[in-house]
């Protein structure tokens, strides 16, 4: 192989059409099942092109931060573990495409939650590799109302990443759009913060700034969660219709078992107080950390 290869990570929300534009890169037959409402990423999956130029191209599949069966825990824990083993080998991210559906509307919590997660792993230093590839063009029924929202996700939600170096970019589902964004990345890789953090600074996945900015949004989380098995409660004794009271019981039994879930999920990415006193004193990382300003937080 004449030169290193070139490695593109595809990260964003579950169903904006990750697969889709590797699929357009290499030619692969698109999958069904990544249609539905169902996560079609559940690890991470490298998927290898060798062009006539003799040159090494791996895109890298990741799943987002709503799976439909794993938590957030467990895909953070996924993605660090394969950007850890790569950093150690030496090899660096040539670029890094987030993907977000234009036809989306709102920023709903999930797909907020994404990119937040995305930022606080990436770092500035690393978004100059950033492209933020706003996907399914081809379904937008009014083009206009769409460049209104790419306007409002560069002012609001994508400024930190557009000032710190990333680049939005329009994919318009075919071949050649995907090749265009990707050879926009030529150059050399740049480590990404959670990597520096996890390698350089010896810090563990908790103690990353990913891994915290996890832990706060299961405080948040479990907040919410509280407030609402509590209006439930309350909804409950001022019902006099036996059926609707069974419902709202049902309700709560549910939301008790996610809460719990929570918890769990909160006390594993607990930090000791010792183990925080000496990150105190602790080296810092090179990078610093890209700040978001999302509705709710």
């Amino acid at each position: 192989m004449s030169s290193k290869p070139v490695i593109i990570a595809l990260m964003g929300p579950t169903g904006s059409g990750k697969s889709n534009f590797i699929n357009q890169l290499t030619g692969r037959k698109e999958d069904n099942s990544a249609h539905g409402l169902k996560s079609d990423t559940q690890g991470i999956r490298e998927f290898t092109v060798n062009l006539s130029n003799n040159r090494l191209y791996v895109f890298v599949d990741t799943p987002g931060f709503d799976d439909t069966y794993r938590s957030d825990r467990d895909i953070l824990r996924t993605i660090a573990e394969w950007l850890e083993k790569k950093y150690r080998n030496e090899v660096k991210l040539t670029g890094i495409i987030y993907t977000h559906r234009i036809t989306d509307n709102r920023m709903s919590g999930s797909v907020c939650k994404n990119l937040d997660m995305f930022s606080r792993l990436c770092g500035d230093k690393a978004a100059e590799r950033v492209r933020l590839v706003t996907t399914m063009w081809d379904k937008a029924k009014d083009k206009n109302l769409a460049k209104s929202r790419v306007s409002q996700l560069e002012t609001n939600f994508w400024e930190p990443l557009l000032e710190a170096g990333a680049r939005h970019e329009q994919f318009e589902n075919s071949s050649d759009s995907a090749w265009k964004i990707v050879r926009g990345l030529m150059g050399e890789g740049e480590a990404v913060l959670l990597q520096e953090e996890l390698v350089d600074v010896e810090r563990k996945l908790n103690e990353t700034t990913a891994g915290k900015a996890l832990y706060s949004q299961f405080q948040k989380l479990l907040h919410e969660q509280k407030e609402t098995i509590k209006q439930l409660q309350e909804e409950a004794k001022a019902q006099k219709d036996p059926e609707l009271v069974k419902q709202l019981e049902a309700e709560q039994r549910r939301l008790e078992a996610e809460l719990q879930k929570t918890w769990d999920d909160m006390d594993k990415l607990k930090i000791p107080f010792f183990r925080r006193l000496a990150l105190l004193f602790s080296k810092k990382p090179q990078s610093r950390k890209i700040e978001l300003s999302l509705p709710g937080n």
